[in-house]
């Protein structure tokens, strides 16, 4: 939302101990990855991927609206992809609603886990925050089950039922009101109801993170108000910068960073500017308007694309999924945007933020430590 580089990525790996601190400030050599065809990286850029924990805090392992997809063995081509993206942690989420989300959340929990338990030399689910340290060092690509809605917690209990299946993040709500609160596409924002701040405390209490990305504004800022603790809008971008209804209000950034909370930024085109050309430069300028608006330690990334994108969908996918979205979608020709719209997308974003001339720490802290904190901090050590 490709298969191996020209060196080895061993040799890779093994260069970046000698360099990652030596050469700060410049890049010395270059080299071209097949998985990304006509791009070459900085040496820098190689190192910083290869030490960083990289969470990309939306995305869907595949997104597909094929229901046997689960079912798939991945080609040597799809694992050398997964293992060649630089990325870690792949908070694997879509958004389910309806009269029969329960029963749809429970088979999505059980296709996707046995997904990832099929394609075991590639993938190893996550279960506490040091899972994804382990599978950092294992060469593993990590899966974070997550829901991009909160319709299948139909009772109060359905919060600790799913964490003990699995679940480890929620969204409140998608883009339409439900029980807990509006979504940001509805034209009148109620807020949080009783309901919702009752399903808020049960998922912290049952160390769950509670995630607000397509929420509503109002019900926004009331979920980081009830929160005791951090909580996170694990893909959005900058109101700031873009009007459109799915990204953040400068109020609600500010709020979300007083509490302790992240921001993922998104590569979805129509969230990141409005008009051609969009590129991951223009996604960068996000990420800036997030640090500057708060602090970098508020700020990660949520592409919410798989590893392919949008744009590469079976056409008549594509089109189905266009049409289940309202026109304040906006939708535009292409949904990814040049330059975060391969598996080695991770690659291009970390060579925009050496040309803004962020420190390594702070690359580091974007592509995944900030995420890998704040999981640390909502998930605890409970099993």
């Amino acid at each position: 939302m490709t298969q191996s580089f020209p060196i080895t990525r061993r040799a890779i790996v093994a260069g970046a101990v000698g360099t990652a601190l030596s050469a700060p400030l410049i890049n010395r050599g270059s080299f071209a990855f097949a998985a990304a065809p006509g791009r070459t990286y900085s040496r820098r850029a190689v190192d910083l991927v290869a030490s960083s924990l990289v969470i990309d805090m939306l995305a869907p392992l595949k997104i597909t609206l094929a229901d046997d997809y689960v079912a798939h063995r991945l080609t040597d081509a799809e694992a050398a992809a997964f293992r060649t993206s630089g990325i870690t942690g792949f908070h694997n989420s879509y958004g389910l609603g309806g009269p029969d989300a329960r029963t749809k959340s429970l088979e999505y929990m059980a296709g996707w886990q046995g997904f990832a338990g099929r394609n075991s030399h590639v993938f190893t689910l996550v279960d506490t925050a040091e899972d994804l340290d382990r599978a950092k060092r294992d060469g593993k690509s990590a899966v974070i089950m997550g829901l991009q809605n909160a319709e299948h917690f139909e009772r109060i209990e359905d919060v600790a039922l799913f964490r003990r299946l699995g679940l480890r993040c929620a969204q409140l709500t998608y883009n339409s009101q439900n029980r807990i609160g509006s979504g940001c596409t509805d034209r009148v924002d109620g807020g949080v109801s009783d309901y919702g701040a009752a399903i808020i405390a049960e998922m912290e209490k049952r160390h769950m993170l509670i995630d607000l990305s397509h929420c509503g504004d109002r019900t926004t800022l009331d979920a980081i108000a009830l929160a005791k603790g951090p909580i996170a809008i694990t893909h959005s971008n900058a109101r700031a910068l873009i009007a459109h209804p799915r990204v953040k209000t400068d109020e609600a950034i500010k709020a979300l960073a007083a509490k302790g909370g992240v921001m993922g930024i998104t590569g979805v085109r129509m969230f990141v500017r409005l008009t051609d050309p969009t590129n991951v430069g223009h996604m960068a300028d996000h990420i800036d308007h997030v640090a500057k608006l708060t602090a970098i330690e508020h700020v990660g990334i949520g592409s919410d694309a798989d590893l392919n994108g949008y744009d590469d969908m079976v056409p008549a996918e594509y089109e189905a999924l266009k049409s289940a979205y309202k026109g304040s979608y906006a939708f535009r020709d292409r949904i990814d945007i040049d330059g975060f719209d391969h598996p080695a997308k991770v690659f291009d974003l970390t060579e925009e933020l050496i040309r803004r001339r962020y420190s390594d720490r702070n690359i580091a802290a974007v592509l995944g430590g900030n995420f890998r904190r704040l999981l640390g901090q909502a998930w605890g050590t409970q099993s």
